[in-house]
Order: structure tokens, then C-alpha cells, then sequence
């Protein structure tokens, strides 16, 4: 669609196609290609043009300046990626945990390498008994897509093992004041652990065990909406997930 402000304002200050090439020091053709609508300007072009057209960026590109700020917000939610999450340490994962004092959730399949770690159950305990919501969510060891995801990773049924091992070694908090646990029968494209606004979240990647997937650390803020997506995605598993009984 041609940009039609772009155009006017062109009109208005008597400038040609070849005559704002010449001023800006690009081609002809890009010119017209804006006009048209069929690109933007690079940033500093647009800058540019918007001083010699005696225009605001925000007039001339609306959307193009709503799609930067998004990508800007996005960015700034982006604290850290781990290439895999084993290059995540064991203090990492503890310092995010200690940092929730509302809100700890973790969405995972099996997550074998949390229900190990007796320090986590320790701070999970005291988060709990300090008014935090702990919701932990496991990946049903009955349900197809567990089995699928087995066979994709190349273990079988040890993912369904794994799981039932998670069930048994998180015994001791089922009753803890706080502490929810819940069944989940979803396809998990993301395993999530979020401590208030913070998150670790393990992408999946078809043929890898999670533990060779990258990690993305992300922070909630202000108008972003990149970490809000994955805090409401665990939020329709949780409302879709069963609650886990000692087995």
C-alpha cells in the first residue's frame, strides 16, 4: 500500500523522486520504493527524511515505530542465553528460585534434575511457608505426547521413568502448605521455571534432550510482552492440568 503521508509531504515541499534521492544520498529507486510503500527507510533515513519533510517519524511510519519499540522491548527483556541448558549452574538455578517471593512456577515433562536437588526443596519450603505461590507442573508418564517426545530424544520410555522418579522424589512437599502440584497433557514446546517476573525458559528442539537446548533468561517489564507470553502459557496448562496424588 503506498504511503500516502509520505507522498504529500513530499508534494508539499515541492521534492521529486530524483531531487530527495539526490539530498539523502541514495537511489532513485529506493525513494520510490518508499513511497510506494513496498519498504521503509533504515532507521537514520527515516530520521532524516523526517527533519527535511518537517514531520514526525510517528506520522510518516506508525506502524514501522510500533514494530520498533516492540523489538526494542523484546530486547530489553532478554537477559541472557545459555546455548544449553547445562550450561546453566546449580547457583544460577537457585539464585532465580530465591528470587521469587510471590510467585515460582515450573512447567516441565520430568525436570529430573530439580527433583534431585534437595537445596532447591529446601528453598521451595521456605518460599512457600513465606506467603510465595508454588505451582509445579509434570508431564503425565501415561500420556501419548510423553512417549513421543521419548522416542524423539532416542530414550524411550525412560522420559515416562524419569517423570514417575520426579513423582517420588517430590513426595515430601505434596503436602506442603502452598505447594501445588499438577499432571499436564500438553505438547511442551518450552519447559518454564519462572520466579516472579523472572524466567529461565528451555526451548525444545525436535531430536535433542532439553538439557542440550538453549535457555533463555528473561525479565518482565513494562509494555513487553515477550516474557508475558510464556507467563500466560503456563497459565492454560496449569488451568488444563490435573492435580498429582501420591501415587
Amino acid at each position: 500500500m503506498p504511503n500516502e503521508r509520505l507522498r504529500a509531504a513530499m508534494v508539499e515541499q515541492g521534492l521529486t523522486h530524483h531531487a530527495l534521492a539526490e539530498e539523502l544520498g541514495v537511489n532513485v529507486k529506493s525513494v520510490e520504493r518508499w513511497v510506494g510503500g513496498e519498504i521503509v527507510p533504515f532507521p537514520r533515513n527515516r530520521h532524516r527524511l523526517a527533519i527535511r519533510l518537517g514531520r514526525d517519524e510517528s506520522y510518516l511510519w506508525p506502524d514501522t515505530l510500533t514494530r520498533d519499540r516492540a523489538a526494542a522491548l523484546a530486547e530489553s527483556e532478554l537477559v541472557r542465553i545459555y546455548p544449553h541448558r547445562a550450561d546453566v549452574t546449580a547457583d544460577d538455578w537457585r539464585q532465580l528460585f530465591e528470587s521469587g517471593n510471590a510467585e515460582i512456577g515450573i512447567l516441565v515433562y520430568a525436570g529430573l534434575f530439580l527433583a534431585e536437588d534437595s537445596g532447591l526443596q529446601r528453598i521451595l519450603r521456605k518460599k512457600a511457608k513465606g506467603g510465595a505461590r508454588i505451582r509445579i507442573l509434570l508431564g503425565d508418564p501415561d500420556d501419548a505426547h510423553v512417549v513421543e517426545r521419548g522416542e524423539e530424544e532416542g530414550i524411550g520410555q525412560a522420559l515416562a521413568a524419569k517423570i514417575r522418579n520426579a513423582q517420588v522424589l517430590y513426595r515430601g512437599l505434596l503436602d506442603a502448605p502452598g505447594i501445588d502440584f499438577r499432571l499436564h497433557r500438553t505438547v511442551l514446546y518450552n519447559s518454564i521455571y519462572r520466579a516472579d517476573d523472572r524466567l529461565f525458559v528451555n526451548t525444545h528442539i525436535y531430536g535433542l534432550p532439553a538439557a542440550q537446548a538453549p535457555v533463555w533468561h528473561l525479565r518482565k517489564i513494562p509494555g513487553g510482552e515477550l516474557a508475558r507470553h510464556y507467563l500466560d502459557s503456563f497459565d492454560r496448562v496449569w488451568d488444563d492440568a490435573t492435580p498429582m496424588t501420591e501415587s
